[in-house]
């Protein structure tokens, strides 16, 4: 629909993170102006030689390049999930299931509570994969909601393929080129051994 005539159009919002939203300006906006909510989430584990974070950063930078283009805002990160096969690492932090599964369910039917109609998880950890997609479940059939768990290197497979002419993974060649692009001044290289690479199937 159109705006009637004199009607001045909406003012943008004066961010898209929740984390920087003042309580009135969220209210102004949620529900009336924006039902949407991207909810990056992922781990800190080791990736070779690119950060820890990168399951965190990966999805951030993905939702700040698409918050607009989809009318949403952006909830905070959830930075640590489930990776207790790399434990063994230095600086890797694996929450347990239960609790994990406790806080993910939580989360999300707090901001089914703050009135998003639509809850977009931006997974950036295959481990979180099956406990955010049981939470999205539950909390979309409880409270009446959309919620979606996106996985965004299966979205991006086709295209890895075509560009690496392989799959990518875990701190693989998809994974390792978007951390470059979008944070290049914390890679590496001179740290790098070709044992670290995980011959392929």
């Amino acid at each position: 629909a159109g705006l009637a005539a004199g009607q001045a159009k909406p003012a943008e919002p004066t961010t898209r993170e929740m984390n920087l939203l003042c309580w009135q300006e969220f209210g102004e906006l949620v529900p009336s102006r924006v039902t949407t909510v991207l909810v990056p989430m992922g781990s800190l584990e080791p990736h070779g030689v690119i950060p820890n974070g990168t399951d965190n950063l990966a999805p951030e930078a993905m939702a700040r390049d698409i918050a607009g283009r989809v009318n949403a805002l952006i909830a905070p990160t959830l930075n640590y999930g489930l990776t207790a096969a790399m434990k063994a690492f230095p600086g890797a932090v694996s929450i347990s299931e239960s609790a994990y599964a406790a806080f993910a369910e939580s989360l999300l039917e707090n901001l089914a509570d703050n009135r998003f109609k639509n809850i977009i998880v931006l997974n950036g950890h295959g481990g979180n994969t099956a406990t955010l997609n049981a939470a999205a479940t539950k909390v979309a059939n409880a409270q009446r909601v959309r919620v979606l768990v996106v996985n965004w290197w299966t979205l991006a497979d086709d295209l890895t393929h075509s560009v690496f002419g392989e799959n990518g993974g875990h701190a693989g060649n998809n994974e390792t080129a978007y951390i470059q692009a979008v944070y290049p001044a914390h890679i590496h290289p001179e740290r790098y051994v070709k044992e670290m690479a995980s011959p392929n199937a």
